[in-house]
């Protein structure tokens, strides 16, 4: 493919890249123990191709129980695209840890300032970490893997109303070896009511 200069599709690389004089904060995560919801929240941003171009996907996922909280999609990674999935999902629990990667999405301003007004504690992966967030990148695989190569969607509609389906069947439905064959939905509700 080289030879010939042949080149796959796909998105370019460096797409979390922190913005300019914007805060790192550590990783606060090592070798701490998620005992219940609404312990850790985590985000961050994924790029699918549709035949109409790129698409990013914002997700807000509680790692304890793996229940996705909010997400969205968008043709742009702007701040405020991800600032409006992070106010959903913080309208119904306010976790004490959020962790995200170092995009400039997440470093903004006014991203951080919201996650400070909230009173959490903010944790970022180290750079080319990809398992310092392994349940969202799970999420990602699961996706589409159980979604996404199996429709092809073709535009940001159908790719839309998919998702919608899928994360439904996920956090009700789909059951999770590691939760001891439980739904995402049901470990959530039993462990945040108590």
């Amino acid at each position: 493919m080289r030879l010939m200069g042949i080149h796959a599709i796909y998105a370019e690389p460096k797409l979390s890249i922190p913005g300019y004089n914007h805060d790192i904060y550590p990783y606060l995560l090592t070798n701490v123990s998620i005992t219940s919801a609404n312990h850790v929240g985590a985000r961050t941003s994924h790029t699918f191709l549709c035949s109409k171009g790129f698409m990013y996907c914002v997700a807000v996922i509680d790692w304890y129980s793996r229940y996705v909280l909010a997400w969205n999609i968008s043709n742009t990674q702007d701040a405020d695209f991800c600032l409006s999935v992070l106010n959903e999902a913080l309208r119904s629990e306010t976790p004490r840890i959020f962790n995200t990667d170092q995009g400039s999405q997440f470093t903004s301003t006014t991203f951080i300032q919201r996650l400070q007004d909230a009173n959490i504690s903010i944790s970022m992966d180290g750079r080319g970490r990809a398992l310092d967030n392994v349940f969202i990148e799970r999420l990602w695989r699961s996706l589409k893997y159980e979604d996404l190569y199996l429709h092809n969607y073709s535009d940001a509609t159908a790719l839309r109303d998919g998702m919608t389906k899928y994360f439904e069947f996920y956090n009700h439905r789909r059951y999770h070896q590691a939760l001891n064959y439980q739904t995402p939905a049901a470990v959530y509700f039993q462990r945040s009511s108590s």
